[in-house]
């Protein structure tokens, strides 16, 4: 199985939770080792790589994983909700974690 290679963030600066978002994959390149590339309203590479709606329609933001041989996973798709229903930041680093360590 190839290794993962970088992160790819897919966000929109207006997007309420790209704070957030920019924060996880900031912590993760760092805990994982992995270069993290940002990209802004990439709805090509969300359309064919990221989850959609039932009527095909993209949201941001998504994070993949780019492994060695160019192909993409998606890692996370939405920040999942604590007890208080505000993003979990710790619990979608420890999920987005987990899937790269099965990754290898």
């Amino acid at each position: 199985m190839p290794k993962p290679a970088k992160l790819i963030l897919v966000t929109a600066e207006h997007h309420p939770q790209h704070k957030l978002w920019v924060k996880l994959v900031e912590e993760i390149s760092k805990e994982a080792n992995l270069d993290k590339e940002i990209r802004k309203e990439d709805y090509i590479l969300i359309t064919e790589h990221g989850d959609t709606d039932d009527l095909g329609m993209p949201w941001l933001p998504q994070l993949f994983v780019e492994l060695e041989n160019g192909e993409l996973k998606l890692l996370l798709s939405r920040l999942p909700l604590g007890r208080n229903l505000q993003p979990d930041i710790n619990e979608a680093k420890r999920t987005v974690l987990t899937k790269l360590e099965n990754l290898t």
